[in-house]
């Protein structure tokens, strides 16, 4: 009795504020809408949409009265006729208006709108008018029993609207958004690019490193698609990893307290050989940014002349701070207790990446040999006794700086003298450091997690060796400025504003975003040169691109390791390995074939580029050539091996 008293209450007080800005509207019984409170007044069809009312209680059988309470708040001011609540329509008409309703809300995209807050740029839900989790505890007011206000937050958080907003905030923690652009999809003029992208956005809404990295490539190679159709299936069936492995990883720290962390790896294609692809320790690291490596991976692998499959993983585990012979090796056992089982020569090759370095590869190893019970090299690490070349850390570093001169090449100019801004200081940084300073560059930068140190006479093979014994101590790079006084470090800043000719952003993913792209375009760069996968988020890519600044991917430009690591599995594995003696001959021998691989993926992007009229004064031939060169290999592999 209660409850009906209640419900008829509510339904006078609903009539009675008709006129406020968020008036109250019962839907009709069985139409079955989702919980929807108005888009804002940016959207004139919901003043001309005519609103389903409620049918009296003789019309109402005794079996609908729960749907009878279904109501609506809407946020636009209504208009005379809209004043008056109608009798609902029966029958058909009542489906056609629900149709209609879920239609526009589909094509116009109106559950979310981007607003500014405190200086960042949220997505807000239309519904509640709030960002994230800050959302009305009771969206009908304090009107009805507590029964039913429970009830509406229920249908509120459940409804459809509300759930899209929701996964849109999401998924744009931490990103800097703009009001003029769409959340995700890039303008795309074919209808299958765009087909592509809206079935990975479907299938993996949340996962958006991998949904970026995705919609770089789709972009690439629209004129691919529209060429041949076969390709969008070929596309979609290449989107879908062939193995994603998540598990869990305890291990126990020095105080004896138990800790469980996640760990990835996704084997993303085989279809041209074994999975090859690094494993990162970060605290950021989840399934989208494993996705993403693997993905990447798999591009840059099938860019090279050695055919290989690609792969990517690592743990949400952070080793900094982390005693080395007790937590890291327990951590990376643990890790390995899992892991090992998918592992081998001739199905999967784990790499170093982010947090991943030469002691944490060799605990990997040491417990990969232990549980497998025999020795296989398939490990990477410059640790000749047990696997790998001499000189595999510096491979990636080392053909950065080698590709890049291949581009100056094509513009009559010499790496020699020009200023070079390089982010990050791990291994790929510091071989980039050290091969500019002996290609007579001037480096002038490096950056951590706190800021970046600047200095202007540039790094020599002295300053060089000093940042690696910061780096080994794991101190600030302030330090620095004890032996430097004239070097600069700058507190929670990027290196992008500094005058230069060359940029290498050798740090992380979307490290570039779109003020740090201003920046560049201001300090007067005009080549950047990727050494992390993906370090420019699509905004950034905008910019640079209508100021001309060359890119260089990062599928071509670093793939340096890819050479090296096939050279550890064959025979000229032993032009590395052995004694000091004869090192700088060794060195040369290393560094022509590394030239020689980065000439080759340099010819094979702009050869691929030139086909599909991406001529070479476009900033991203290199780009968009790499990818379809990649693609197209994988894709006709694909073809020859069918449906598997």
């Amino acid at each position: 009795m209660n409850s009906s008293i209640d419900e008829i209450t509510l339904l006078h007080q609903a009539q009675a504020r008709v006129t406020a800005h968020h008036h109250m509207v019962v839907r009709g019984i069985g139409e079955e809408i989702d919980l929807e409170i108005g888009p804002g007044d940016d959207d004139p069809t919901f003043s001309s949409t005519t609103l389903v009312g409620v049918p009296t209680h003789e019309s109402v059988a005794p079996e609908d009265q729960d749907d009878h309470k279904q109501i609506l708040l809407a946020s636009q001011v209504p208009t005379d006729d809209q004043s008056q609540l109608v009798k609902a329509p029966q029958g058909k008409r009542k489906k056609k208006v629900v149709k209609k309703w879920r239609e526009e809300w589909a094509d116009t995209y109106k559950w979310a709108y981007v607003d500014m807050h405190e200086g960042t740029a949220r997505i807000f839900c239309s519904v509640c008018r709030e960002y994230g989790r800050k959302h009305r505890r009771n969206p009908y007011g304090n009107e009805g029993s507590r029964n039913m206000q429970m009830s509406a937050l229920e249908e509120h958080n459940n409804s459809l609207l509300h759930k899209e907003a929701l996964r849109l905030q999401m998924a744009s923690k931490d990103k800097v958004l703009h009001v003029d652009k769409p959340v995700y999809v890039k303008a795309l003029m074919s209808k299958s690019a765009s087909s592509i992208l809206e079935s990975v956005l479907r299938r993996d809404p949340h996962e958006v490193e991998f949904i970026q990295s995705v919609q770089e490539v789709v972009h690439s190679l629209e004129p691919v698609l529209l060429k041949n159709s076969q390709y969008v299936h070929i596309l979609e069936r290449l989107l879908e990893p062939d193995r994603v492995l998540i598990f869990r990883v305890p291990w126990v720290d020095d105080r004896g307290e138990v800790h469980v962390n996640r760990g990835f790896r996704v084997q993303f294609s085989q279809v041209l050989g074994p999975c090859r692809g690094g494993l990162r320790f970060h605290p950021s690291m989840n399934l989208s940014i494993t996705k993403f490596l693997g993905f990447d991976q798999t591009l840059k692998n099938a860019l090279s002349p050695y055919k290989l499959g690609g792969a990517g993983g690592g743990s949400d585990f952070d080793p900094k701070g982390k005693s080395e012979s007790e937590q890291i090796m327990r951590f990376c056992q643990s890790f390995m207790d899992e892991l090992y089982k998918y592992l081998g020569p001739d199905q999967d090759l784990p790499a170093e990446d982010m947090g991943v370095g030469p002691r944490e590869m060799g605990y990997l190893f040491g417990q990969y040999r232990r549980l497998s019970g025999h020795f296989q090299g398939s490990f990477t690490g410059p640790k000749i006794f047990w696997s790998g070349s001499s000189l595999r850390t510096e491979a990636t570093g080392y053909g950065l700086v080698f590709f890049a001169r291949l581009i100056l090449a094509e513009m009559n100019k010499e790496l020699k003298g020009l200023r070079c801004a390089v982010s990050g200081s791990g291994k790929i940084a510091m071989h980039v450091l050290e091969k500019l300073d002996s290609c007579g560059a001037i480096p002038i930068t490096v950056s951590d997690s706190k800021g970046y140190l600047l200095d202007e006479d540039g790094f020599d093979y002295m300053k060089i060796s000093l940042i690696r014994d910061i780096k080994l101590q794991q101190k600030s790079l302030r330090e620095y400025l004890k032996s430097n006084p004239r070097a600069k470090y700058f507190e929670d800043a990027k290196p992008w504003s500094e005058c230069c000719d060359i940029a290498f952003p050798c740090a992380s993913q979307n490290e570039i975003d779109q003020p740090d792209a201003i920046a560049l375009v201001n300090s007067g760069c005009r080549v950047l040169v990727e050494g992390s996968n993906m370090p420019c988020t699509p905004q950034a890519i905008d910019i640079l691109r209508k100021a001309k600044v060359l890119v260089a991917p990062a599928k071509a430009a670093s793939a340096g390791g890819v050479a090296v690591g096939e050279l550890e599995l064959s025979h000229e594995c032993n032009l590395m390995q052995g004694s000091s003696e004869g090192f700088e001959a060794k060195l040369q021998v290393f560094e022509a074939k590394l030239q020689e691989t980065m000439k080759y993926m340099y010819e094979r992007s702009v050869k691929a580029a030139g086909e599909y009229n991406y001529l070479k004064d476009n900033p991203e031939a290199l780009v968009h050539g790499g990818n379809i060169c990649a693609f197209l290999d994988i894709a006709h592999a694909m073809i020859d091996q069918g449906c598997v």
